[in-house]
């Protein structure tokens, strides 16, 4: 089968050569100035410092868990999944790049 007799899958390696995802063309889903900033800002930032924070603060919580302060070891143990999301967006961001 050609490329070209396929279905288009996005999944799928033969379909990618055919794939063009549509752009957004609507008004209502342009993004605005402070948004492009705030992208622009976020790319700047590794994605390795969000990684390395979630990382410490699981550490962290596991010796304030020790040592007995466990309402703060609880405090930043709910830490790491919002740096670890914090750090998929920039990702994202580097990759994609602002919209």
């Amino acid at each position: 089968m050609a490329v070209g007799d396929t279905d288009v899958n996005p999944a799928h390696e033969v379909s990618e050569l055919a794939y063009n995802p549509t752009a957004v063309a609507r008004e209502e889903h342009a993004e605005s100035t402070r948004t492009r900033l705030i992208e622009q800002q976020a790319a700047k930032l590794s994605s390795d410092i969000f990684l390395f924070g979630a990382l410490g603060a699981m550490g962290a919580s596991v010796v304030l868990e020790l040592t007995g302060r466990t309402r703060l070891s609880r405090f930043v143990g709910m830490w790491p999944p919002a740096l670890l999301t914090m750090g998929i967006y920039t990702k994202l961001v580097k990759l994609l790049g602002p919209r």
